[in-house]
């Protein structure tokens, strides 16, 4: 009776080592795949994070130029008022 429940206790063994084997192995291809989808949305973020750079230092640029010739417009009537002697009031 011993040899039985020693030969029994044995094939449980196994197969909740087989089970656990298999619950690793689902969780091992689990793990790669959400390492895999970090490494999708790692470079989905950098190339964001450029186009975002690349949008900002464009609209610096737009709005430098659109100082200078405001800027420059400015100047112009500041010009005109001191030689015809008329005030000009700009909007603000």
């Amino acid at each position: 009776m011993l040899l039985i429940d020693l030969l029994r206790m044995d094939k449980q063994l196994d197969s909740e080592q087989s089970q656990m084997d298999k619950v690793n192995s689902e969780l091992y291809l689990q793990n790669c795949y959400i390492i895999q989808q970090n490494e999708l949305l790692r470079k989905k973020a950098q190339r964001l994070s450029k186009e975002n750079q690349a949008l900002l230092t464009e609209l610096k640029r737009k709005l430098s130029r659109a100082n200078s010739s405001q800027n420059s417009n400015s100047e112009s009537d500041d010009n005109s008022t001191s030689s015809s002697g008329s005030i000009k009031f700009s909007k603000s």
